[in-house]
């Protein structure tokens, strides 16, 4: 009977409210209603969506796991191949350098990659290469880049090589100044590769900074052959009474960053003099350190 009662007073509510249209004497009871029940489902909505969103996070957690580690691996991988085509890039600059000076100086080489420093008795800066006697390499051969002299081969196995640079004190190559037969010896210094020593055997001579210098060469082509670059003079010493004169030269190759270079396996047939200096206006850039 209660049930049936509140149906028919239910029914009768609605057939007015809805007959008044918007004068409905009920309109004040249906908008409290409506602020009463939004209000109290606004305020349930809050307290359980915290949550759901944590029970959807721990169902979720491994599936966004495993995204985010993808996401890494691929980042990764991304980095890694613009890293290996600058690398690229750089090394097909390099190599084109060396191709065209050991081109114009009449040089046959064997190209290779310096893969590690090493060390080895009684030398103090030497590099390995991935080039040896498998591929005609042998010991006190001349080793060169696309930008100058490096130095020279001391071992070679079948497939590595350990060159000597210019710039380690035990090293000595012969070499001359620009335009001209004054001839003198570099030696290293343990600059790091930034100077190398350069003597000028007449005492007499002009010496200046600025200056050029050239390897002289050796017999039959080894260990040096002529007409490479070597440096560029950065400090002249006073030297009075001496026998000789000594200045510091700044070498073209960057001694410090190796990587692809050349290793002379035949001589020139004639020697190319100051042909492969480069010109006057692309000296060799000034390193960290240098005095």
């Amino acid at each position: 009977m209660i049930l049936g009662v509140l149906l028919a007073v239910a029914l009768v509510t609605l057939t007015i409210d809805h007959r008044s249209g918007e004068g409905s004497p009920l309109g004040v009871l249906r908008a409290g209603g409506a602020w009463l029940f939004g209000s109290a489902e606004r305020f349930g909505t809050t307290l359980t969506n915290p949550v759901g969103g944590f029970f959807g996070s721990v169902v979720n957690a491994p599936s966004a796991q495993r995204d985010i580690q993808r996401l890494k691996a691929e980042n990764a991988r991304l980095r890694s191949d613009l890293a290996a085509g600058r690398l690229d890039a750089n090394r097909s600059a390099q190599l084109k350098r060396l191709l065209g000076l050991s081109g114009l100086g009449g040089y046959k080489i064997v190209t290779a990659n310096v893969v590690a420093r090493r060390g080895m008795p009684g030398f103090e800066e030497a590099v390995e290469i991935d080039a040896g006697t498998e591929d005609g390499i042998k010991p006190e051969m001349t080793v060169l880049n696309g930008d100058g002299l490096v130095g020279r081969v001391v071992q070679a196995e079948a497939d590595t090589a350990t060159v000597v640079l210019i710039s380690d004190p035990a090293s000595s190559a012969g070499a001359r100044l620009e335009n001209g037969n004054e001839i003198g010896v570099v030696h290293g210094v343990a600059e790091n590769g930034r100077l190398v020593q350069f003597k000028l055997l007449d005492s007499t001579a002009p010496l200046e900074r600025g200056g050029r210098i050239v390897s002289f060469g050796s017999q039959r082509g080894t260990p040096y052959v002529p007409g490479v670059p070597v440096g560029v003079i950065e400090r002249v010493e006073a030297t009075p009474g001496e026998l000789t004169r000594i200045a510091y030269a700044r070498p073209y190759a960057d001694l410090t960053a190796l990587d692809v270079v050349g290793v002379v396996v035949a001589a020139p047939t004639r020697d190319p003099r100051d042909a492969l200096l480069p010109p006057r206006d692309a000296q060799p850039q000034q390193k960290d350190g240098a005095r």
